[in-house]
């Protein structure tokens, strides 16, 4: 099985984020949310598929499989996690945004353990 790169992360990501959002996942979509040409994602979506995560008809939408879909999940999960710290520590949402997608990928568990802690503990509290 091949293994799974940060790349790859960010690939299943998007198509997560585009079935929530517009209920299909094409190849061009997918492209020009992770700016990117539609060969490279043709070829990220054919390791998708040899790993069991995605699945595609020939020129149809992307699917997720259920394995693939609460691996996306994990991912868009970290880096909301890590977007809403950056900006509780005052970052644009922009920058907190593009700053979160790099750090999902390269800390540590107990790292991501203690952010997530952080947000609990310093929840916004809404006015009854």
């Amino acid at each position: 099985m091949n293994e799974m790169t940060q790349s790859l992360e960010d690939y299943i990501e998007a198509i997560h984020v585009l079935l929530d959002d517009k209920g299909e996942a094409c190849v061009h979509d997918i492209a020009a949310m992770l700016g990117v040409k539609m060969p490279s994602v043709v070829k990220a979506l054919r390791e998708l598929k040899k790993m069991g995560l995605a699945t595609q008809e020939p020129y149809s939408p992307v699917e997720l499989t259920p394995k693939g879909t609460a691996l996306a999940a994990q991912v868009l999960e970290r880096h909301t996690m890590l977007r809403l710290f950056l900006v509780k520590l005052g970052v644009s949402r922009k920058t907190a945004d593009i700053d979160a997608c790099r750090m999902e990928h390269i800390l540590s568990a107990e790292t991501l353990d203690r952010i997530a802690a952080f947000n609990k503990k310093h929840a916004t509290r809404r006015k009854k």
